[in-house]
């Protein structure tokens, strides 16, 4: 994280100039401008005096969320072999967020994790091939173009059973892979 490049975003966010955010937080503007510089580095409690200035706690100065990585390429995925499936991380360390976003391949006759009961929802989309989504009394085909949404409420997985690779795009909320 640069320090001084997210005071000064903040500082021109909030319309101040250095001199004002000097008589804010009882900091000298030379001193504050070698911090946004980052040619010095403030004190806890010089850092905890300018973000306090600024309108925020040091919690919410040092939230990564505005700073983490918004686009992703092959190179950034983690892909994990099981047996008669391969699962792509195409969003690392998806397990922080929300949902988690996967491409899993399926090997012919090749079934996924079995994925107990939880709380939240799936959705896929097939991409290529033809797959059958098991739950635990019913039993559906979905085709390459398709997608399907269901709760997790209920022991499901799926399953290959064609003499072609399947890969879908599987979204879940919460990461459970």
């Amino acid at each position: 994280m640069n320090i001084g490049k997210r005071i000064k975003r903040l500082r021109t966010k909030n319309g101040l100039t250095l001199e004002e955010l000097a008589n804010r937080s009882e900091l000298t503007k030379g001193f504050l401008s070698q911090v946004e510089r980052d040619l010095t580095s403030p004190s806890i409690t010089n850092l905890s005096n300018i973000v306090e200035a600024l309108g925020v706690t040091l919690g919410e100065f040092f939230k990564e969320s505005e700073s983490s990585q918004k686009v992703f390429a092959q190179d950034d995925f983690f892909i994990q072999e099981e047996d008669g499936y391969t699962i792509d991380w195409i969003v690392p360390n998806a397990q922080k967020n929300q949902m988690e976003p996967i491409l899993i391949e399926i090997e012919p006759q090749g079934k996924s994790k079995v994925i107990e009961p939880h709380e939240g929802e799936e959705f896929g989309y097939v991409i290529k091939g033809s797959v059958q989504l098991v739950l635990e009394e019913e039993s559906l085909v979905v085709n390459k173009g398709q997608t399907f949404y269901l709760e997790g409420n209920q022991t499901h997985y799926l399953y290959n059973k064609s003499k072609n690779n399947v890969l879908v795009l599987w979204i879940c909320t919460p990461p459970i892979f």
